[in-house]
This record gives structure tokens, sequence and C-alpha cells, in this order.
């Protein structure tokens, strides 16, 4: 049954984003611990160069971050009420949620309690699956006006350990059609609900970035797409499909998706004449939004997240910004 409730009950026990890699397995160097930066400041991405070829591949990296390893491989979440306010979790609208599916796909649904349509967004969880903490962040963001449906593109199984995660992320990027299917199918059936407007984005972490960029690229017909430090593509041909705006977060010391594959992606797009605003966090770490590991930076996931809120409503309300611009 859903449950309603006012999401700012469920702040007070942090939310969090969860389960997502500060290192590459291998051969890279370890990602190095920064030092939290008292004011965010994101590094401008130069300009532009193309590829080319049809699809891309995500890739595969270990899911625990340094020093959050234990021996069994397992990454122990901070449980701290500390971090609460990073992600701008007060005053939120009382919402209701539950487990569903939506045109056949698994997942998290959270809307606003009260009657009337809203914009939606289809959120994509990290390589651990969709988790308490994914469904936390789906509370929030409904409770700032959205309708938000989390999918669960593991069939309802959350992996406890790095190589369990691996395996799971692993089968998705060996067919990556399904993948693109549910979450297609979920944008679709989002548009067809009586509670939702007909403006749809999706928004990823790590695993769920590179996911948002898949779903951004297929047939699905997004009006906006966010990107948290997701494996990324930067070849012209196929970034000609991709459905912009795009708003992209990146460390600049991140060794999952590294920084001259960040500016390429951003010359691309601006070669293109994509709309996109592509942030670089200067000394950020990959998974450094993840609260769960020494890559956090909550200045720099604070100020993040405040952009993510504001691309969401400037491109999935128009026609509300419009109408209070004209009064």
């Amino acid at each position: 049954m859903p449950s309603s409730r006012l999401v700012p009950v469920l702040v007070a026990a942090l939310v969090l984003l969860s389960g997502c890699s500060g290192v590459l397995s291998g051969e890279d160097t370890p990602t190095a611990t920064p030092t939290d930066q008292p004011d965010p400041t994101p590094t401008p991405v130069p300009e532009p160069t193309a590829t080319a070829e049809a699809s891309y591949t995500q890739t595969p990296h270990t899911g625990c971050q340094p020093g959050a390893i234990e021996k069994n491989g397992t990454c122990q979440a901070v449980t701290s009420g500390g971090n609460a306010d990073v992600f701008d979790a007060e005053n939120l609208s009382a919402i209701t949620s539950t487990r569903t599916t939506i045109d056949g796909t698994p997942g998290y649904l959270a809307r606003p309690a009260d009657d009337g349509t809203y914009p939606a967004v289809v959120v994509i969880h990290e390589w651990w699956g969709l988790n308490g903490n994914v469904e936390h962040m789906a509370d929030v963001l409904a409770g700032h006006g959205y309708v938000v449906f989390a999918v669960d593109l593991y069939g309802g199984e959350v992996a406890t350990n790095a190589s369990r995660a691996a395996e799971l992320s692993g089968q998705v990027r060996e067919n990556p059609d399904v993948a693109v299917s549910k979450m297609s199918r979920a944008v679709s059936g989002l548009r067809d609900r009586p509670d939702t407007t007909d403006r749809v984005a999706s928004l990823g972490w790590c695993f769920g970035g590179g996911q948002s960029l898949q779903l951004s690229l297929s047939d699905a017909d997004l009006n906006a797409t966010v990107i948290y430090y997701g494996t990324l593509t930067t070849n012209a041909s196929t970034l000609r499909r991709i459905d912009g705006p795009v708003l992209g977060i990146f460390g600049s010391e991140d060794r999952v998706v590294g920084i001259e594959t960040v500016r390429e992606f951003d010359r691309t797009l601006g070669d293109l004449g994509v709309e996109r605003e592509i942030h670089v966090y200067e000394g950020a770490g990959h998974a450094f939004a993840n609260p769960s590991g020494e890559s956090f930076r909550p200045n720099d996931t604070r100020d993040a997240w405040n952009r993510t809120l504001r691309f969401l409503d400037e491109n999935l309300r128009e026609d509300e910004s419009a109408a209070s611009r004209e009064r």
C-alpha cells in the first residue's frame, strides 16, 4: 500500500547517495582523498573534437571507495545525520510512495501527496541496485514537486558486496537493449499517468549516470538529462541522438571517468549545438557525492544537488516559469 508522510521526517535519518566506486580495478592509480573545499568552484571545460561509432561501452570498476572496504568486500555507509542538509531536504511537500511497476518496469514511485499534475523524473540507481538510499533520494525529489520513478534494473536484487554488484551491473552492460527498453517504458508510462505533465527527465549516479546517458541516446524522448560521473561517449555520430539539455556533474580527479573524456564530451556536445551545463569540481574524485566513503565532499555535493534542482526546475517547469514572468 502507498504510504503518505511528510518527507522532512525521513531527512532526520539522513538521505544518502549510496554505493559507487572511488577506484578503478587493477592498473589505475587509486583516487587520492582530497581535502574538502569550503567553496565549490566548478572548473570550466574547454573546446571540441569528435569520433565515430554506433554505441559505447560503460567502464566496469570496483564498488567500494578507499578506506570503506571491509574484508568481505562490503561497504558500510555513513550513518551520522550530519549530512542531511546536503540534499536541501527542508520544507518539502508531503509525498506518497510505493513499490510498483510502470508499463512493466519495476521500481519505486514517489509523488507529491496533493492532487495535481507534476513533471516527472526517471531515477537510475548505482551499481548496488535499488536500495533504500536511492529510494530516499526519490522521496526528496518528490518533495520538491516531481513524480519520481526509481527504476529497478536488477529484478529486485540489491548487492551487498562489490563482487555481486560487478556481476549485476555487468549483466546489464552485456544486454544494454534490455535496460534501455525498461527505462524507455518507464518514460512513456510516466507521461501517460494522469498526475504528470508531458515533461520527463532522467537522473542517474555512477552506473546509473551511464544508464541515464544510454536512455537519452535512445528513442525515449527526454526533456532533460542529468549525469553524475557516469561513463561517457565522445562519439559525435552517437551523441547526435542525445536529448538535451544535459547537466553533467564530474570531479577533476576521477579515475573512472577521466577529465579529458569529460572535456571531449563537452566539446562534442558544443560542436553539435546541444545545450549543456558541464560542471567539474576541482580536487573531487569519483563518487564525490556519495557519503559512504573517503571521496565524499559535502560542499561540492551540496552545490551539485542545488544545481540539479535548478536545472530540473528550469527545464521541466517551463510553462510555470513563463507564466510567473508574465504576472
